[in-house]
């Protein structure tokens, strides 16, 4: 009588290694440079609204510093977007902190006026 035949393994399998994990997308210097003119026009943006030389303590002038603090919080979570993307962790630690920021001026305006605060601000002027 007749030997089993052996379990062989196709030759395939046993020749292939395990894949090698995808390599992580590496950035060109372009998409480095870029990234890093979007994190420094928002931190400069953030750091130029301290310094707004209008009166913001209600009406139009308060909407419109707003606006420009919401730009701020905009800018932040864009170059967050782009540093993540294009793996850059200081230019996202920078925008995350910038955003941070945004995020401060707006509720340092908008906290008064909703009543949260003990200080008691208006939207309104009069």
């Amino acid at each position: 009588m007749g030997a089993a035949p052996a379990a062989a393994l196709p030759a395939a399998a046993s020749s292939a290694s395990p894949k090698p994990a995808l390599p992580a997308h590496v950035a060109g210097p372009r998409a480095t440079t870029t990234t890093w003119l979007r994190v420094v026009l928002a931190a400069v943006l953030a750091a130029a609204v301290p310094f707004w030389p209008y009166g913001r303590a209600c009406g139009a002038g308060l909407f419109l510093y707003l606006g420009v603090t919401g730009m701020v919080v905009l800018a932040g979570g864009w170059s967050a977007v782009s540093a993540w993307h294009r793996r850059r962790p200081r230019a996202h630690l920078v925008a995350l902190l910038v955003t941070l920021w945004g995020v401060g001026l707006v509720a340092h305006e908008i906290l008064p006026r909703i009543g949260y605060a003990r200080a008691v601000a208006h939207w309104t002027c009069g």
